[in-house]
């Protein structure tokens, strides 16, 4: 019973705090005030009620429209709210309760929201990007190992840029993904996070081929198949550990 409290607890702060990742999804790139003005509607500019801003309650109770204006609210709003209660509740459930847990809570919403801004804009914003890579160095208690292992990663990354870019003639990848590196660096360390980069690699194949081909678009937003390979291989991470020690030795 104190677990389930506990659960509904968490996912009610995941929730709260993923209506405010939405705010800083929506201005951030666009530079503007996370905080000033309040909440409002962007189309007819009213300011929202409190009951109009319940996570995930409101948008079915306003039926996915403005309360003014009727215009259509993005269902992608309380999927994050939903994503970020569950993300507590699965942090909480490998790690605990903890200043380290939290901190890898952050990290993961704040990978959310550059990710959701990467396939916005194909870009992200340094401030974010940079908040991300300070959080990872105090992911855990060695904070100086956690500090190198991000600029290796960060190194590496840079020079596979460079390389690959010399040979096909055009940027490989954007400054955004070498930071966000760091960041897996950080969080993971080094052998994790070349696990992370590969299943990411990985996953990004048919979605790359869809857009080829289909859409006839070359560049695909890769940090939001950097942010689940990493999530993926940090929630496996004992396998992931076993599986290098099978292959390396």
């Amino acid at each position: 019973m104190d677990n389930i409290v506990i659960y509904i607890i968490l996912f009610l702060i995941g929730i709260s705090i993923g209506s405010f990742l939405n705010v800083v999804i929506y201005r951030v790139p666009k530079g503007k005030n996370i905080a000033y003005p309040p909440s409002h509607c962007p189309k007819c500019g009213e300011k929202l009620k409190p009951w109009h801003n319940i996570p995930i309650i409101s948008y079915f109770l306003l039926k996915g429209k403005c309360a003014y204006c009727s215009e259509k609210i993005s269902a992608r709003y309380p999927i994050i709210e939903l994503m970020t209660g569950i993300l507590a509740i699965i942090i909480y459930k490998k790690m605990g309760l903890d200043i380290y847990s939290f901190i890898i809570f952050i990290i993961f919403t704040l990978f959310l929201a550059l990710s959701m801004i990467d396939f916005d804009y194909k870009a992200v914003p340094d401030s974010l990007n940079l908040l991300v890579l300070t959080f990872s160095f105090f992911s855990s208690p060695d904070i100086i190992e956690n500090f190198k292992n991000a600029l290796i990663l960060m190194g590496g990354m840079s020079l596979i840029r460079y390389y690959v870019s010399f040979f096909i003639k055009k940027e490989a990848m954007g400054e955004g993904d070498i930071i966000l590196a760091g960041s897996m660096g950080g969080l993971l360390g080094i052998k994790l996070s070349l696990f992370a980069i590969f299943i990411a690699a990985l996953i990004a194949i048919f979605p790359s081929l869809y857009n080829r081909i289909f859409k006839k678009d070359l560049e695909l937003p890769f940090i939001p198949f950097l942010a689940l390979g990493t999530f993926i291989v940090w929630y496996f991470n004992d396998y992931f550990i076993n599986l290098w020690s099978r292959l390396y030795g």
